[in-house]
């Protein structure tokens, strides 16, 4: 598909969408629907902004294992200095990153800034791309129902138009936690850094993952998780100054559970992470943290969160899988900060 072929998909995605949901939506305010007659050119700057992201990893990385050592995915331009943002494990530990233009030019880029706590990455072009910037959105106006469309570079199915399904907090099995996260419905196959617009074309969202729970835990509709963009403006100064996001930093243990039945069973835990070197192995099933007693990943991460930060003795109550009395152990494990685990390059 030509540049100018992906405009005009972009431009009938947006009219279409803003004509099903009506002239006044949340997603699309009075006075202000794509419909309008500048929306071939909204569609234009849309596109523009929106590039390829290749990062690559070195063999000896933590996360190279499961992520990979050559990522791609899609960033977005936000600044006009060549600031892309984009999802933040796919420069995890990378030691160079190049982007892709819409016309397939490509042109090196530098790693900015990675924050664990928002699932944010920044990377900026080394030399002017002369492309438009995405014009930032609220994603708190963006409300269950509203009508969006989420842009990858590449893919089966780069331009997908969707619905916002639900808002709900999300926990990740690696220890992470997104408060309101934006759940859409149908998936964008090439999720990873894909932009999410409203229906006036500004960025409310960034793709980090295809779920299966959409619309929520009891019911089974395919869809995405973006992290709303509302998350970046508090900590964007702080990520392009310091590489890192604000802080305070959580204690890291190095497990990795999952919700099953009821129960948080632990599927694997980190290598030379506190958790291994205190004895818990997969199999092992959670029962508490910090005396209290824990049925899902949400409630355990805030647990052993407000036990102190990176250094200090997190409690957790532990039944062992081989445990034949079936009793529930305490185990004190010396948390880390994530970052001096990882092998980060910059």
């Amino acid at each position: 598909m030509t540049v100018r072929a992906r405009v005009r998909a972009i431009f009938l995605v947006l009219t279409a969408l803003a004509a099903a949901m009506g002239p006044v939506s949340a997603a699309a305010p009075a006075g202000r629907s794509a419909a309008a007659p500048e929306a071939e050119a909204t569609a234009g700057r849309i596109l523009g902004s929106i590039v390829g992201i290749r990062a690559f990893v070195p063999d000896h990385a933590r996360t190279a294992p499961t992520l990979g050592t050559e990522r791609m995915g899609t960033g977005v331009v936000i600044d006009g200095q060549g600031l892309v943002l984009t999802i933040g494990y796919l420069i995890l530990e990378a030691e160079r990153a190049e982007l892709v233009l819409q016309d397939g030019d490509v042109r090196p880029a530098s790693l900015v800034a990675y924050d664990h706590d928002t699932g944010f990455g920044l990377v900026r072009a080394r030399a002017p791309l002369a492309v438009p910037a995405a014009e930032m959105g609220s994603s708190a106006d963006l409300a269950e129902g509203a009508g969006v469309v989420s842009i990858a570079m590449g893919g089966p199915q780069p331009i997908t138009p969707a619905q916002v399904v639900s808002r709900r907090d999300f926990a990740g099995y690696w220890e992470y936690l997104l408060e309101d996260a934006i759940f859409t419905s149908p998936p964008n196959p090439f999720f990873g850094g894909a932009a999410l617009f409203d229906l006036t074309g500004r960025l409310v969202g960034v793709g980090s993952l295809v779920v299966n729970d959409a619309a929520g835990p009891e019911e089974e509709l395919p869809g995405n998780m973006f992290i709303p963009i509302d998350a970046l403006k508090p900590v964007l100064d702080v990520m392009i100054r310091t590489g890192r996001g604000p802080g305070p930093r959580n204690p890291w243990l190095g497990i990795y559970p999952a919700e099953a039945r009821g129960r948080l069973v632990v599927m694997r835990v980190a290598e030379d992470g506190p958790a291994a070197q205190a004895g818990i192995r997969p199999g092992d099933i959670i029962m508490g943290a910090g005396g209290k007693h824990v049925t899902g990943m949400a409630e355990f991460y805030r647990r052993i969160w407000s036990q102190g930060g990176p250094g200090s003795d997190i409690v957790i109550d532990v039944l062992p899988k081989d445990a034949q009395d079936l009793e529930i152990r305490q185990v004190t494990i010396k948390a880390l900060d994530r970052y001096d685990w990882l092998r980060m390059t910059h």
